[in-house]
């Protein structure tokens, strides 16, 4: 994977923050807004508010998931070249599988899963992977 295709380091900040501001935000709304509550038309209040968090969280995890690291190596590409094939096998796994055995699921949930899925997994893994090469580098010492 090409470096010049990662945003830089800062934005791993950025989307984190995206991600985490998303919590607070939705549990103050929860609290005083009824999310169920349909007001006619699309674009009522909760639904925006559905767009605008959902769209938080998606950039949040793409700007921490595609962002360089301080020292971006050969090896780093490497582990991050394996994640991102491991995370769209496992994200197909968990597509197929809630196609299959799911039957009332709405398909914007299943949707919205796999959406995340795939960049959860290659997060988890891709940093799982880097310290436990840290670890491992330590102990060889």
């Amino acid at each position: 994977m090409k470096t010049r295709f990662l945003f830089p380091n800062w934005f791993r900040y950025l989307g984190l923050a995206c991600f985490l501001l998303h919590l607070p935000v939705m549990l103050l709304f929860n609290q005083y807004h009824d999310m169920e509550s349909k007001a006619p038309g699309l674009f009522n209040g909760p639904h925006v508010f559905f767009i605008f968090t959902t769209l938080m969280v998606t950039v949040g995890l793409f700007f921490f998931a595609f962002s360089k690291e301080k020292i971006e190596d050969e090896q780093i590409m490497q582990l991050r070249r394996d994640s991102l094939q491991w995370a769209v096998y496992f994200n197909y796994v968990v597509l197929i599988s809630t196609l299959v055995f799911t039957e009332h699921m709405e398909m914007g949930h299943i949707l919205m899963l796999n959406m995340w899925t795939l960049l959860l997994f290659f997060i988890f893994r891709f940093q799982w992977c880097i310290i436990r090469n840290n670890w491992l580098a330590n102990r060889a010492h």
